[in-house]
């Protein structure tokens, strides 16, 4: 079984991934054609969209979303 640390860890590891694409997708938007926009939007919203169910779940759980890097 994984210890606290190394889930912690993982969690940590998800979260910069999806914070890292997000900012690319920003950073895409800004020269990306009409047709591509709609792409991009959608894709940041799903992203955002994720972060809210690490937030949801962690309140529930009584888990500090701090300590997650939330």
């Amino acid at each position: 079984m994984m210890n606290e640390q190394r889930l912690t860890e993982y969690i940590h590891n998800v979260l910069i991934s999806i914070h890292e694409n997000i900012r690319e997708i920003k950073e895409r938007k800004n020269w990306a054609d009409p047709k591509e926009l709609a792409h991009i939007e959608s894709k940041l919203l799903t992203y955002h969209e994720v972060i809210q169910i690490f937030k949801f779940t962690a309140k529930d759980m009584d888990l500090d979303e701090k300590e997650l890097g939330l």
